[in-house]
């Protein structure tokens, strides 16, 4: 089971693996072994998401999501199958969370009236030199 939050759980059962020959660096390695995975995840037909969490899931990572529901994820990074299928994992619960994830409202928040009087005692002092300075231009 992958926890995606304290309550939401995902079964490795519904995640779909294929394996492939790696790109990148590696030696003969890469030339003979299958350790590139690509990890499916079908969205719509989850049956441990509200319906909510799904719609938000959709729209969050619409451009990661096919016209079925099914997300694609691609791990590379490591040189084993197993490694690579763990960060592949990694990388769904991620994305998972972070299109879950409630997006917290800002409060409007006023500056204090020190804050204020802090500001305009500078912006007098800053307008002050100026003057200073154009007197002097002035006078040579």
């Amino acid at each position: 089971m992958i926890e995606i939050e304290n309550n939401i759980f995902i079964s490795e059962k519904e995640l779909v693996f294929k394996f492939s020959k790696s790109s990148g660096p590696g030696g003969q390695n890469v030339n003979k072994v299958n350790t590139r995975v690509t990890a499916f995840f079908n969205v719509v037909e989850n049956e441990n998401l509200s319906n909510l969490q799904k719609k938000q899931i959709l729209t969050k990572l619409a451009t990661r999501i096919d016209k079925n529901g099914v997300i694609r994820i691609i791990s590379q990074k490591y040189r084993t199958q197993r490694a690579n299928r763990q960060a592949a994992i990694e990388k769904l619960a991620d994305l998972l969370r972070q299109a879950i994830k409630k997006k917290t409202v800002r409060k409007k928040t006023k500056p204090s009236l020190a804050a204020k009087e802090k500001r305009l005692k500078k912006k007098k002092q800053r307008s002050d030199i100026k003057k200073q300075r154009a007197q002097k231009i002035d006078m040579e």
